[in-house]
């Protein structure tokens, strides 16, 4: 009985892995190929196109009205400042708090545990005050701010890798002589290549295509991100340019999808074991 079962539930398997291929699969193919698509308009009875074109990308950087390079190139340079700062004060921070016991150690994981439940919006109308008082509102600076303290908050998955990294290396090069900091860098970073790609990713990703904070804090066209860019092209033009986003859209995904496929294996790695222990 259980042979027969067995290539029923396989072939069931396949099944259902093809069903979710195609589903996650098609509207991507859709947008693409809407992008390659002559004309304004985003509808069509058929899911292949009659004839291509690359007018579509073209118009995006050439358009006067429509500033996709800046936009590109502000984004780009947020998402990679605010990778860069998360992965370090996350690392750093979450060290702290795994390796070392200290008076209001508890307090603080509590805390950040407490506000990790709250949605990030609800702070809005303070950061914006906090960044009007300080003269940063409508600045690159203020987002990658917000951006990298935010990201701290949701460290315990790098706690909890921390956690798994036996306490004896640490004590070993103490005894040798080395420094907390020698022990950070030479044992402790090297042995989470995983996790640290997996907080970078994140980060980066978060930065790249959010859209609330960056349409509150950035007020002037020309330091929009694409995020904001995009939702105004939607909004201005409304139906009638919408084969030029989606061709905005293909040119967005590329750089997560690539750091998607060459990260994958630390992705998973990083995820799986920050999760085994907190």
């Amino acid at each position: 009985m259980k042979k027969r079962n067995n290539p029923i539930r396989l072939i069931l398997s396949y099944v259902l892995l093809l069903i979710i291929a195609v589903v996650s699969v098609y509207p991507v193919l859709w947008i693409f190929l809407s992008s390659l698509r002559p004309g304004a308009a985003l509808f069509s009875e058929r899911l292949w196109p009659e004839s291509f074109t690359l007018s579509h990308y073209g118009e995006l950087f050439n358009n006067p009205a429509f500033m996709y390079g800046r936009w590109y190139m502000n984004t780009l340079k947020i998402a990679f400042f605010t990778m860069i700062f998360s992965t370090l004060m996350v690392t750093l921070g979450m060290y702290a708090l795994s390796r070392f016991r200290f008076r209001g150690r508890k307090t603080i994981l509590s805390t950040m545990l407490i506000l990790g439940m709250f949605p990030s919006f609800m702070s809005m109308i303070a950061i914006y005050i906090i960044l009007l008082q300080i003269k940063l509102l409508d600045t690159h600076a203020a987002l990658i701010l917000v951006y990298s303290s935010g990201a701290v908050l949701g460290g315990f998955i790098v706690k909890g890798f921390f956690d798994t990294i036996p306490r004896s290396l640490d004590e070993a090069a103490r005894i040798d002589g080395a420094s907390h900091l020698r022990v950070f860098t030479s044992i402790i970073l090297p042995l989470s290549k995983p996790m640290l790609t997996y907080v970078a990713l994140t980060s980066f990703t978060g930065a790249w295509m959010d859209f609330i904070f960056a349409r509150l804090v950035l007020r002037t066209k020309e330091n929009w991100t694409l995020a904001v860019g995009m939702w105004d092209l939607v909004n201005r033009y409304q139906d009638s340019n919408f084969t030029m986003f989606a061709a905005g859209a293909v040119l967005i995904a590329i750089p997560i999808t690539l750091l998607f496929v060459f990260l994958q294996r630390f992705l998973v790695q990083g995820l799986t074991t920050g999760a085994s222990k907190g």
